[in-house]
């Protein structure tokens, strides 16, 4: 009995050592590392995991013919008529005007539709002939684009700021000022509250200079959009260069305080509605901003201070081209008609013609220097870090035919804005997934045989996007281990439909934790689900139709690549 008792008691006393062993294994192999390094560890596993369940080929790489042609932007603009009139002309001597969404639209952003349908109805005439005017809603930058590569030029603009106007003199298009204001509105920079209140305590105050100062040395995250294509952006940009030497913007003192600024800048936002995503997530704690959209932003009132920057925002009336004198008579009764008090009135009900007092704060910039300047800005915004981007492509059955010819279209057209200094790899997957090309630096050999790659895409099978995504993301860490220096994105090319393989559930603490921002594409698609795979991490899903896949492609990757 004693024999027994002893064996039992040993044995307890076994698995208790046993367990207390294992127990103190475990928490020590975790001492000394930071909750990210455990959190990257078993990260690693999962997706090495995940990527062992997966059918993985690789194809071997076949050269195409490259076109050596730099990128033509009017060549991927889509038809004039993707942009909507929202006021359309009601008699046959009229003219068309180009609108920057804030005040062309409809809403709080419609004024100058409203002023344009009374101008329609007041029976004004030139000349004895009634007049009219058409109204087409269209952001300053495309409309720009159109503009400058001759593709469409309407008999006016209307864009946010005069940059765009000195951009469109330079570019040889014969432009006369009509209005140097429609209605008042400013650009500003908005911070959250609490960040706002630290750099007046340590500055003395916020304006452009302390808060390049501020970013410069790694103190808060900011976010501007687009200098290409908007307002806000472009005159950050400019404004910014001119706070490191306004004395010459392009010069070597200018762009070493605008590299060293950039270094710390998470991201270029493609849209206004991307940049305060990411500021409400809590990625940003500020972002540029016009002072009309601000004042219409409930989700803005309380936590944010607003602070003006840059060239005012007064949207000047430019006529284009050789007009005849009747269209210029129009134009100009249309700028007296619109400055009534009683429009401009309703503009401060919209929220212009607010802080008036604010003097612009940048002088007049000539065109060609505004175009050095966004040249700079591509050469230069990924800092030291340059990009190293997996391209993940459906070529499911249900992307046969139209969808994947534009899939391929938009590719080949839009690989010209991708920088040489990145590096590109290209993954295709249906049932299965074939990496096409892996990573390399993007330079004439890479870009012939991903061009090779992209012509040789066909479609077939079923819907395993998720499965893509996950040999993009093994793709990359392996990309990273060699070059830590890297910046990683993935771009998915897809109509959003996924029926085979892992589920966004599967993967979606993966992407958390590895923090890799997914730009979605989606052709035909189901655009909620692409939605979902960008959101995790603040990155763009575009809606790509048929009509301007290339060209919004082509911006995501200037802005991105």
């Amino acid at each position: 009995m004693a024999k027994k008792k002893f064996f039992l008691i040993s044995g307890i006393i076994l698995v208790i050592v046993f367990v207390l062993v294992y127990v103190g294994v475990n928490m020590t192999s975790n001492l000394g590392k930071t909750k990210m390094q455990v959190t990257a560890e078993d990260a690693a596993k999962r997706l090495n995991k995940l990527y062992s369940n997966i059918s993985v080929t690789t194809d071997t790489p076949v050269k195409g013919q490259i076109d050596l042609n730099p990128a033509d932007v009017g060549d991927s603009l889509p038809d004039i008529n993707k942009f909507p009139i929202t006021v359309n002309n009601t008699t046959n001597n009229f003219v068309e005007i180009f609108s920057s969404p804030e005040k062309g639209g409809t809403g709080v952003d419609g004024w100058l539709s409203d002023v344009a349908k009374d101008f329609n109805q007041a029976n004004i005439s030139v000349n004895g002939k009634p007049v009219s005017v058409k109204i087409r809603n269209i952001a300053s930058g495309t409309g720009v684009d159109y503009i400058k590569s001759k593709k469409y030029i309407p008999d006016a603009i209307t864009p946010s700021n005069e940059l765009w106007g000195e951009m469109i003199k330079a570019s040889g298009v014969k432009t006369q000022l009509v209005s140097k204001r429609l209605v008042g509105n400013i650009p500003g920079i908005v911070l959250s509250k609490s960040k706002h209140d630290a750099l007046v305590e340590k500055y003395g105050a916020v304006n452009v200079k302390t808060v390049t100062e501020a970013i410069a040395n790694n103190e808060f995250s900011m976010g501007y959009t687009d200098p290409f294509a908007s307002s806000t952006g472009l005159n950050f940009l400019v404004t910014a260069l001119n706070t490191f030497d306004s004395s010459n913007i392009l010069g070597e003192k200018a762009v070493q305080g605008f590299e060293k600024f950039q270094a710390n800048v998470p991201f270029t936002a493609s849209t206004t509605i991307q940049m305060r995503d990411a500021a409400k997530s809590g990625m940003l704690d500020g972002f540029v901003l016009e002072y009309q959209t601000f004042l219409n932003a409930p989700d803005l009132k309380g936590g944010y201070v607003f602070t003006p920057f840059g060239a005012r925002h007064d949207s000047p009336l430019y006529a284009l081209g050789d007009l005849p004198q009747n269209k210029r008579d129009i134009l100009k009764k249309f700028a007296d008609f619109v400055a009534q008090d009683k429009y401009q009135s309703a503009a401060k009900d919209k929220g212009f013609n607010n802080l008036e007092d604010y003097k612009s704060e940048l002088a007049a910039v000539d065109g060609n220097i505004l175009t050095a300047a966004q040249k700079l800005w591509k050469e230069k915004k990924n800092g030291n870090k340059p990009i190293a981007a997996v391209f993940v492509t459906d070529v499911s059955g249900s992307m046969a035919g139209e969808p994947l010819n534009r899939l391929k279209e938009s590719l080949l057209k839009g690989q010209k804005y991708l920088g040489r200094d990145n590096s590109i790899g290209l993954v295709s997957y249906s049932s299965d997934v074939t990496i096409n090309l892996p990573i390399a630096k993007y330079d004439t050999n890479q870009q012939s045989m991903f061009v090779g790659a992209v012509d040789s895409l066909q479609a077939s099978g079923g819907t395993a996007t998720f499965d893509g995504i996950v040999v993009a993301l093994k793709m990359l860490q392996e990309e990273l281990a060699v070059h830590p220096s890297s910046k990683p994105l993935i771009f998915v090319l897809s109509d959003g439909e996924t029926n085979e393989g892992h589920t966004l559930k599967d993967i979606k603490s993966l992407i958390e934790a590895y923090k890799v921002p997914i730009y979605t594409i989606g052709y035909n698609a189901n655009i909620k689900a692409l939605q979902n795979i960008s959101s995790i991490n603040e990155a763009a899903s575009i809606n790509a139709d048929t009509d301007d896949v290339v060209y919004k492609i082509g911006n995501l990757f200037n802005v991105q690549m």
